[in-house]
């Protein structure tokens, strides 16, 4: 695969990121959910930190982050222009460039959200506002996909550590950057052998007049 491909695979990944990032960003108020109910719901959320709503404790902690991703995003990039290089296997070329999107989607949030929008609390957020919510590199990473398949599901009393508690299937709320890492990295996961795959190089067949000079000697 050839990195102008790679790259209209990161280029379309963040382009559907960010624009269902910014249309619930300014469509929604925070904690809208859309249907209420079914398996699959817009449920607008904002992450803190990393992924399941972890933190970084401290005053510095969300900058240490942020920089961290950006580290991130360029050991990945340098990972995916060597795989091209080398000719790899389509499957970790397109592996890479999904997880390369969704670091980079994940990333735009977290650098610009920040300065250049508003806050969600009881209003739509405004793009550009000349009030913004945060600063540079403080940015909050919107989440809206919900997919419970079983929910608030009364487990029997036999189940140890759970029973006759509610339990719901799949919980948590992501976006289509978190989407693409996971894809991607289940690439590298299920298709292992087909990824990482090198092609022996053939050995060169030789011509007839090759052959022809060979024989005289």
């Amino acid at each position: 695969m050839s990195l102008r491909k790679a790259y209209l695979i990161i280029f379309l990944v963040l382009a559907i990121d960010q624009f269902t990032k910014i249309y619930v960003k300014t469509n929604f108020f925070l904690g809208d959910m859309v249907p209420k109910d079914g398996w699959f719901r817009l449920y607008f959320i904002e992450n803190e930190g990393m992924a399941w709503g972890t933190e970084i404790p401290g005053q510095y902690g969300k900058l240490i982050l942020t920089v961290f991703r950006l580290l991130a995003v360029c050991g990945i990039g340098y990972w995916l222009n060597s795989a091209i290089k080398a000719k790899s296997s389509n499957y970790l070329i397109v592996a890479i460039a999904l997880i390369l999107a969704g670091a980079f989607g994940n990333i735009i949030d977290s650098v610009f959200y920040g300065v250049i929008f508003d806050d969600s609390h009881h209003q739509l957020a405004t793009l550009f506002s000349d009030r913004p919510y945060g600063t540079w590199f403080h940015g909050k990473v919107v989440d809206m996909i919900y997919l419970p398949f079983v929910e608030d599901y009364l487990l029997p009393e036999w189940v140890p550590f759970w029973g006759g508690k509610q339990f719901t299937f799949f919980n948590a709320i992501f976006n289509v950057a978190d989407s693409a890492i996971s894809i991607g990295v289940g690439i590298l996961i299920v298709f292992n052998k087909k990824a990482f795959h090198k092609e022996e190089e053939k050995p060169a067949v030789a011509t007839p007049a090759e052959n022809q000079t060979r024989s005289q000697e």
